[in-house]
């Protein structure tokens, strides 16, 4: 076959010039170097250096063949208790075998004491622990173990209020949450293994059995069984997985889990990716149970208080890293859907969370106001305030648990159930950060009209300190005061703003030790001329109108409420309806730790009236259910003093406490809107 290189003039040349100078060279080194030529031809001091190595190597080989490795359990306990600060031993046969392809360890009786402050449990017992290596992966620097065997394992987990662990041997390393990562086993056994956890933060005591086994039948495989108590509740836990028999490190592992305790439970089934690095996992996720603030004793993760929920999804983990993406289910008589992602940042746990609902009752949002919940049979929630003939919730607020994480949290519920406030639209915002808890926005679209906000919750001190600012746009009166007859008793639109700050655990709490304003506008508007005339108790127009039926309505210019807020009691500074007919003003307080109020309010008619009571109308009682009515002193004294007229002068002057000239002016309603607002 002919060599196409034969022929090729540079590859002559390269030849002559590089290759064959490189080669003599070579050659030269070769024949002049003392090593290579002491190897080639050794003499008497080289002959007794191979010697002597090799009588070095078979005295090391034969050492370690005959060498008591119980001599090492005394050393090897005192340095481990010096480095990590607790009473580590040996008891037990130390056994070593190093010369195989998998080189195997065995001890006996271990015992790794507690820390400091926890030394009357130990927190490692062990009776017998085997383990093997493979070489070859050891040669490139991986670590694969054939076989793990432990024996009778006995674990005691103390985790104090503080945050102190018994189980770390490092204290002072920061936690990274990367998760427990280990080399693959290829075969796993345990033998009797228990494990006691003591959780004192949460109130959490567990004991359970471990154990690892090979085989095809039903108990075969990895199972953990544990029961105890949360809170002082029942709590129970079961994990179980496949056998460790031939694990491959890219093949996952399949398990499922079960947690239920505080009226929860916590289903999940799904496989880590790679075995042994239990920060990385994907799993179905099923959770339900009455309250999803109940979560926060089993995950430590703050949830709002809610109606009973049911909710399912996938729960996926890249170390710190938790989500639980595309779930959805049922919340109260709500749909709920969305994805929740839990981080480490830093030392803090970090909860960002994105929610919707299609349609949203708004008795189950009430509930993550402090109100408390109730299903009915039919499937409704329906929401009280937990004291009876109260409006406002007194729930307190869990401070520490707000202390314990920072994240955020956007919802909206795209459509609302009927209600009697007539919302259409949910929108939330929140964002906590250093115990400090920002909504924004927090409105309600309603049929016509808007409630928009922001509210700060202060939860560094152990009173939170809140703030508002609420603004309302637009919102029908017809949806404030109830149609009488069939037809509304006023029209027209409402604005307003609430601002207050002051201390507080429960929104009740807030209100009662509150400071600020609040005021309501109506710019215009009508109101059926019955009602209107009755505003100053004319009993001729107003009386006899309401009785027949009379529908007519009349204009009302302008109606402004407000009030500054002191120590939980509104009290009026300016309270002003004007309508066509008749001007009202109006005083009296609101006080909103009691949630009672004590208003009065004194009409003046525009026009002569034959016969108009003067008397003033009264609103007290409590804001769930005020009564009206008329201050019966005053009528007494104008109908007495007619009686003094009639008897003395003549029946017909009697007549005149009854007359009202009608010199009430317009009032200036620019002005009025423009300094309450």
């Amino acid at each position: 076959m002919p060599n196409p290189l034969k022929d090729n003039p540079n590859w002559l040349a390269f030849r002559d010039r590089a290759l064959a100078p490189a080669g003599a060279r070579l050659r030269e080194w070769r024949d002049n170097d003392p090593f290579i030529a002491a190897a080639r031809r050794p003499g008497p001091a080289e002959k007794t250096a191979v010697a002597i190595t090799l009588l070095l190597i078979l005295a090391v080989v034969a050492f370690l063949m005959l060498f008591d490795w119980n001599w090492l359990r005394g050393p090897i306990g005192r340095w481990a208790s010096a480095k990590y600060e607790r009473e580590i031993e040996l008891n037990g046969d130390l056994d070593v075998k190093l010369f195989s392809w998998t080189p195997s360890v065995q001890a006996r009786e271990i015992r790794v004491g507690g820390p400091v402050w926890a030394r009357e449990r130990d927190t490692l017992r062990v009776a017998d622990l085997q383990a093997s290596v493979r070489l070859r992966a050891l040669f490139i620097g991986r670590i694969e173990m054939p076989m793990v065997a432990i024996t009778r394992p006995e674990a005691v987990l103390i985790a104090t209020e503080d945050g102190r662990q018994s189980w770390k041997l490092n204290p002072d390393r920061p936690d990274d949450g990367q998760g427990l990562k280990l080399p693959p086993i290829n075969r796993l056994i345990i033998r009797d293994g228990k494990i006691s956890l003591d959780e004192q933060r949460r109130k959490i005591r567990l004991e359970a059995t471990v154990t690892a086994r090979e085989g095809s039948d039903g108990r075969a495989g990895f199972n953990l069984q544990g029961e105890g108590t949360i809170n002082g509740t029942p709590l129970t836990l079961a994990v179980h997985g496949g056998p460790f028999i031939n694990i491959r490190r890219d093949h996952p592992y399949a398990f499922q889990a079960t947690l239920a305790g505080v009226g929860s439970r916590l289903e999940a089934r799904g496989s880590i990716t790679r075995p042994f690095d239990l920060g990385q996992f994907r799993s179905t996720l099923s959770l339900q149970g009455r309250d999803l603030a109940d979560l926060y004793l089993l995950t430590g993760i703050t949830t709002p208080n809610t109606p009973p929920y049911r909710l399912s999804g996938t729960l996926t983990r890249d170390d710190a890293k938790f989500t639980f993406s595309d779930f959805a289910g049922r919340v109260g008589s709500s749909d709920l859907s969305g994805d929740l992602v839990v981080d480490k940042v830093g030392d803090r746990r970090r909860v960002d969370a994105v929610l919707h609902s299609r349609l949203l009752d708004i008795d189950d949002l009430a509930s993550v106001l402090g109100g408390r919940p109730t299903v009915t049979p039919a499937g409704n929630t329906v929401v009280t305030s937990g004291q009876p003939g109260r409006l406002l919730p007194d729930a307190p607020l869990a401070v520490e648990r707000l202390r314990a994480m920072d994240g955020t949290l956007r919802y909206t519920a795209a459509q609302v159930k009927r209600n009697e406030l007539d919302i259409r639209k949910v929108e939330l915002g929140a964002e906590l950060k250093d115990a400090v808890l920002d909504l924004d926005p927090v409105a309600f679209n309603f049929n016509r009209g808007e409630l928009r906000g922001t509210a700060r919750i202060n939860a560094k001190r152990d009173t939170p300190y809140s703030t508002i600012d609420f603004r309302l746009r637009g919102y029908p009166l017809e949806s404030i005061i109830p149609a009488r007859g069939g037809a509304p008793t006023v029209t027209g639109s409402a604005l307003g703003r609430a601002r207050l700050e002051g201390p507080g655990a429960s929104i009740h709490d807030f209100a009662a030790a509150s400071k600020g304003q609040i005021t309501l506008v109506v710019p215009h508007g009508k109101m059926r001329s019955a009602f209107a005339e009755l505003l100053g108790i004319n009993a001729t127009a107003g009386l006899f109108r309401l009785l027949g039926g009379d529908e007519s309505t009349t204009e009302i210019r302008c109606g402004v409420a407000d009030f500054s807020v002191a120590g939980g009691t509104a009290t009026a500074r300016t309270f002003v309806i004007d309508t066509t007919p008749v001007l009202a003003r109006g005083a009296g307080t609101i006080d909103l730790g009691a949630e009672t109020m004590n208003l009065r309010i004194d009409g003046e008619t525009k026009q002569a009236r034959l016969v108009r009571l003067w008397s003033p109308i009264v609103v007290q009682g409590p804001l769930t259910a005020p009564h009206v009515g008329i201050d019966t002193g005053s009528v007494v004294a104008q109908a007495g003093l007619a009686g003094v007229l009639g008897a003395v002068v003549n029946p017909l002057i009697a007549l005149l406490p009854f007359v009202d000239p009608g010199l009430a002016e317009d009032a200036n309603c620019g002005a009025l809107i423009s300094s309450a607002r």
